[in-house]
C-alpha cells in the first residue's frame, strides 16, 4: 500500500508555502493577516486538501490542478474551527497543542479572521486560472453547500441542540454526514470534478466519501476516550464532560470500534468497484481509521 505519509509530506511541502502566500498576498491589515495566518499555520492533518489533490492522481492529473480548491478548502475548514473553539460555541483554550485563536487575538479579531477565510476561499476559486470558468462555477457551488446551513453549519447547529441530551444513533450519524463529512466530501468530488470523472465513478467515489466521513468521526470520537491530551491536542474526554452523544456512549467502545471496521469496508468496497487503481485513496481511508491524532 501506498506509503500515504510520504505523500502527505511531499504534497504539503508545496501546499503550504502556497497556502500561506495566498493570504501574504492580501492587501489588508496586518492584524487580520496574522490571525488568519495563525490558525492556518497551526497544521493538523490536512487530510481535506491532501486528499483532494490524491483523487487527482488517481485520474492521472497534476496535483498543481486542484491547489487553489484545496487551499479554499482548507481556509473553510479553518474558519469553522476558529469560529468553533470561540465562548460563545466551544469555549475551547486549547486547539492542536496551541493557544486558539481569540486566547492570542481576542474574540472581535478571531471572528474576522474566521469571516476573511470564509469569503476569501470562494475568491480563490472564483480567480482561479487552471480550471475552466464552468468548473470553477461548480466548484463554488460545491463549496457553498457542504459549508452551509444544508451542511457543515446545519451539523454544527444540530450538535449545539444534541448537548446533554440523549441522541439516537440516526441523530448522531446525521450530525456527523453533515458537520464533518460534507467537507470530506468535497474534498472527494471536487478531485473527482477537476480530475474528470465519469457519472458511474463519481457515484462511487461518493459513496467512498460517505463511509470515510463517518469514520473520521468515529475515530474522532474513540481517541477522546482512548488517545492522550499530548496525541490529539486538546483535554481527553471532553466530550463526556460536554455531556455529547457519541459513538461510544451510544454503541459502547467495542461496539464503535466494529462501526469503524464497516465503514472502512464499505469504502474499500466502492473503490474495488471504481475500476481503476486507487493506491492513494485506500491509503487515506486507512490513514482515518488508524490515526492517533
Amino acid at each position: 500500500m501506498t506509503n500515504i505519509k510520504r505523500y502527505i509530506e511531499e504534497k504539503c511541502s508545496v501546499f503550504e508555502p502556497y497556502l500561506l502566500e495566498r493570504v501574504e498576498m492580501l492587501q489588508a491589515p496586518e492584524s487580520i493577516k496574522k490571525s488568519m495566518a495563525y490558525s492556518l499555520k497551526a497544521g493538523g492533518k490536512r487530510i481535506r486538501p491532501m486528499l483532494l489533490l490524491a483523487v487527482l492522481e488517481t485520474y492521472g492529473q497534476k496535483a498543481e490542478k486542484g491547489l487553489d480548491a484545496a487551499c479554499a478548502l482548507e481556509m473553510i475548514h479553518t474558519y469553522s474551527l476558529i469560529h468553533d473553539d470561540l465562548p460563545a460555541m466551544d469555549d475551547d483554550a486549547l486547539r492542536r497543542g496551541q493557544p486558539t485563536n481569540h486566547k492570542v487575538f481576542g474574540e472581535a479579531t478571531a471572528i474576522l479572521a474566521g469571516d476573511a477565510l470564509l469569503t476569501y476561499a470562494f475568491e480563490l476559486i472564483a480567480s482561479s486560472t487552471v480550471q475552466s470558468p464552468e468548473h470553477s462555477i461548480r466548484l463554488i457551488q460545491m463549496l457553498a453547500f457542504a459549508a452551509g446551513p444544508e451542511g457543515m453549519v446545519g451539523g454544527q447547529m444540530a450538535d449545539m441542540e444534541g448537548e446533554r441530551r440523549v441522541l439516537s444513533l440516526s441523530e448522531l450519524e446525521y450530525i456527523h454526514l453533515h458537520k464533518t463529512g460534507r467537507l470530506l466530501a468535497f474534498s472527494v468530488m471536487a478531485g473527482a470534478l477537476i480530475g474528470g470523472a465519469d457519472e458511474r465513478e463519481t457515484a462511487l467515489l461518493e459513496k467512498y466519501a460517505r463511509h470515510i466521513g463517518l469514520a473520521f468521526q468515529i475515530r474522532d470520537d474513540i481517541l477522546d476516550v482512548e488517545g492522550t491530551e499530548e496525541e490529539i491536542g486538546k483535554p481527553v474526554g471532553s466530550d463526556e464532560s460536554n455531556e455529547k452523544s457519541t459513538y461510544p456512549s451510544l454503541l459502547s467502545l467495542t461496539g464503535a470500534k466494529e462501526k469503524l471496521a464497516e465503514e472502512l469496508k464499505g469504502a474499500y468496497d466502492a473503490l474495488a468497484s471504481l475500476g481503476r487503481p486507487a493506491p492513494l485513496l485506500e491509503s487515506f481511508a486507512s490513514l482515518i481509521v488508524e490515526r492517533t491524532t
